[in-house]
Order: C-alpha cells, then structure tokens, then sequence
C-alpha cells in the first residue's frame, strides 16, 4: 500500500475545508440573530450572503500555495464553484433545520414584518408599469416554510458564490 501525501488532491480538500467552514458561519450568523432576539429569517439574515464568495475567494488563494506554477483556470474555478456549492447547501440544510426546530411563530412574525414593509412600499409599486402584478408576485413569493426559506439560502449563497468565484478564480489562476 502506497502512502499518499496529506496534500492529496488539495483542490477537494480546500473546498471541502472552506466550505464547511463558511456554510457553518452562516448557520452561527442565523443563531446569533436568534438568540440576540432578532428576526432570523430577516433582512439582517442576508449579511450572511458575503460569507460564501469570501470563502470562495480564499480557497481559491489557498489553493495557491500547492501549485508553484499556478493551478491554472480549471482548478482555480473549480476550487471556487465547489467551496460555493458546499457552503450553500451547508447553510440550507441549517436555515432548515433551525426552521424545523425553532418556534414556529417566528415565521409568522416574520412574514407579518416582510407584509408590513411591502404595504408601505406599495405605493411605489403601483407607480411603476406592471406595479399591481410585480406587487402581488412579491407578496406571494414570500417564503412561508422552512423549505421555502432553505430554498432561498441556497439560492442566494450559490448566486453570490458563483458570480464571484469565476472571476476570482480567472484572476488567481497563475
């Protein structure tokens, strides 16, 4: 039996070391608003977006240090795309577990504050071309359940971590 080195296959490992690690954070960030009595499923939950393109970003530059010669475009964007991909289904799979196991009149509370905040912006709705519909597909696009809302987290990390990581991994691929 051959011993492998501990760098073996380092562009797995990175992303798998990053990923967790950052879909992790966002779970804490989601905690964090919990028990500081925040809404957890609000606004303040989005600040968690960043986490998953820094991470892609440092991998990327992680990935560096094992390849003298640059890891070239395949791996540099590989290494991001697959960070990406680990941290959004890490934070989703938390948001929804959080979801199963919180109290479920937070979700409530939260769709009645979302509610609220689109009833004052109505008005601005409604002066633009289609502003009734573009309303009305808002409100209903709520996410009311804890898959709704890990389905959104996925979403978004994977859109934030994707439109940042490939130009990361361009520019950091020598």
């Amino acid at each position: 039996m051959e011993n492998t080195p501990s760098h073996a296959n380092p562009v797995l490992r990175t992303a798998l070391l990053w990923g967790t690690a950052a879909g992790f954070l966002c779970i804490s960030w989601v905690l964090f608003l919990h028990f500081t009595h925040n809404n957890p499923y609000g606004l303040k939950r989005t600040l968690s977006d960043f986490f998953t393109p820094v991470a892609a970003i440092g991998s990327q530059m992680v990935l560096r240090r094992f390849y003298p010669q640059g890891p070239g475009l395949g791996k540099s964007v590989g290494v991001g795309l697959l960070t990406t991909v680990l941290a959004a289904l890490v934070a989703a799979t938390g948001l929804y577990v959080y979801a199963q196991l919180a109290d479920p009149s937070l979700i409530q509370q939260h769709l009645a504050e979302a509610r609220q905040l689109l009833e004052n912006a109505r008005r601005i709705y409604l002066a633009n071309p289609n502003g009734r519909q573009q309303f009305e597909a808002t409100l209903q696009g709520l996410a009311h359940t804890p898959a709704g809302f890990a389905q959104d987290e996925f979403l978004k990390k994977l859109l934030w971590g994707v439109f940042l990581s490939i130009p990361g991994g361009i520019f950091l691929r020598k």
